[in-house]
């Protein structure tokens, strides 16, 4: 548009130099000298120019080697296509697409996601882990339930593994949920794992790996498997059927009385649709009891919607500390257009659910200068945001538990094929500009997860340290054996990578 308008201020310029020296007609004329004429400027025709050519993640989007037919945008494709979205795609939005490798040939893999694995940076943290560690597709149909429903497939169970390829297997039980397969067969919080259709847990091959996998994580409602455990010394065995369970994000909200007042306890597994309701509610209980704290416990939380972490740290902190103040700020790759920051919400969004909260009322707050939080390694991507961008407007946020997972990542799930693709096009930063958490945040008491004793209970290790520390402001001598497999180091929840994400 620029050029235009210069090129027009030199037709405008040429057409008076054209009317100099003229007169009207039957007027004395004044002799001039005669001036060698000279040559007009050449004017350049404009040249428009040319539209940049449309990507193939645009172009091919949809175009699929197997199509699921009446009801979906695909059309009949080729693998090499689906395939040549990806690289489009990623080359274009991978918050590190300079480091994909330059030298992977398409041919080489016999399916898409297995390609799509290899387009990711092979760098590593400052502690030696791989930078990347959230490179993970899920089926479309299962993630949309997942991320707007809150329903799962599954026995009920939260398993905790340890992380230590050195040592066996252990694989033990964190929750239960109530009324689910699991519950209803008696299994409780540390019941560790013996076998899975006979096959014993610390059997290492490929193939017994391969089946208890497939025992613990089945793939259609209705799917029977026996599994084996140890309580107490004691065994016992079981044949769980997997179904659709809904799984509520916010597990429970209680008032604790303490010598110095009201302590709100707020179980929240998950930042997706469904909480939004649920959150809220939690929160006005805790806002019309009266609290002056809060021991927020998302130990088992790998993440989810940041809308959802912003509109949980703004009932937190509330209006005075946020106000004007950024939550979080996306920083992208140089070949994506900069994106507003998500500033703390507060007002609802209006996610639907069994509890719809209308969008646009306002969220309750509780004001609070402090909170404390229950974490480990668990604790992932949005928790993590939540823990940041209260540091970052200068709310106290105390740590009890284990270091967190290290994920200032985010990403926008692409689907593509039937197919949802998560890779990181994001980092996140706080209202202090401070983002770099990728080896986790450091406990401010480094408590084990006490699986004698349920969560939510003031006597369990990791609540009991929190009530503890915020009294006395020392970290509590805790007892030398709980029942969390210490000897195997932290234990982390075993599930799918996409309750590890943060989208926006």
């Amino acid at each position: 548009m620029k050029f235009h308008i210069l090129l027009s201020g030199a037709v405008v310029t040429a057409a008076l130099l054209t009317g100099c020296g003229g007169g009207s007609s039957g007027t004395a004329q004044t002799p001039v000298t005669p001036v060698t004429p000279t040559e007009p400027p050449v004017v350049t025709p404009p040249v428009t120019p040319e539209q940049p050519e449309q990507p193939e993640w645009e172009t091919l989007f949809n175009h699929c080697a197997v199509p699921r037919g009446a009801g979906y945008p695909d059309v009949q494709g080729t693998l090499n296509e689906e395939m040549r979205w990806l690289r489009s795609f990623f080359d274009t939005t991978y918050l590190w697409y300079r480091e994909i490798p330059a030298n992977l040939n398409m041919a080489d893999y016999s399916t898409a996601i297995d390609y799509f694995m290899q387009l990711k940076t092979s760098a590593v943290t400052a502690s030696g882990r791989p930078k990347d560690r959230f490179h993970f597709t899920y089926p479309t149909a299962t993630w949309e339930a997942l991320n707007s429903s809150g329903v799962a497939l599954g026995y009920g169970l939260t398993w905790l593994r340890n992380n230590d390829a050195a040592l066996s297997r252990i694989l033990t039980v964190g929750m239960v949920e109530p009324g689910s397969p699991a519950a209803l067969a008696g299994m409780q919080r540390g019941d560790s794992l013996l076998s899975a259709d006979g096959v014993s847990v610390t059997d290492t091959s490929s193939a017994s790996v391969a089946t208890v996998n497939a025992a613990l994580a089945p793939k259609a409602a209705g799917e029977s498997h026996v599994l084996s455990w140890r309580r107490n010394g004691t065994e016992m065995q079981v044949t769980l059927t997997a179904r659709n369970l809904t799984i509520p994000p916010v597990r429970m909200a209680k008032v604790l009385d303490t010598d110095d007042g009201k302590v709100g306890y707020l179980h929240f597994n998950e930042h997706n649709a469904v909480a939004e309701g649920q959150l809220v509610n939690a929160i006005q209980s805790f806002k019309d009891a009266g609290v002056k704290d809060l021991v927020l416990d998302m130990r088992y939380n790998g993440g989810g919607l940041l809308t959802i972490a912003s509109e949980l740290a703004y009932m937190i902190a509330g209006p005075q500390a946020t106000v004007g103040r950024i939550f979080e700020k996306p920083i992208y790759n140089d070949k994506t257009t900069p994106q507003p920051a998500i500033m703390f919400q507060a007002a609802a969004l209006g996610y639907r659910s069994d509890n719809t909260i209308k969008a646009g009322t306002s969220l309750p707050y509780l004001n609070l200068k402090r909170v404390t939080v229950l974490t480990s390694a668990g604790t992932c991507s949005a928790s993590e945001s939540v823990i940041n961008s209260l540091r970052g407007v200068d709310v106290q946020v105390n740590l009890i538990g284990g270091e967190t997972c290290g994920k200032p990542y985010a990403f926008t799930p692409a689907s593509n094929c039937g197919t949802t693709y998560f890779a990181i096009q994001l980092q996140g930063v706080n209202d202090k500009g401070f983002g770099d958490y990728a080896d986790g945040f450091t406990p401010t008491c480094r408590v084990s997860d006490d699986l004698a004793h349920a969560q939510g209970d003031p006597a369990e290790g990791m609540l009991a340290a929190a009530l503890s520390y915020r009294g006395t402001g020392v970290c509590p001598v805790m007892p030398k054996a709980l029942r969390s497999g210490t000897a195997a180091g932290p234990l982390t929840p075993w599930r799918h990578e996409v309750r590890e994400i943060s989208i926006r």
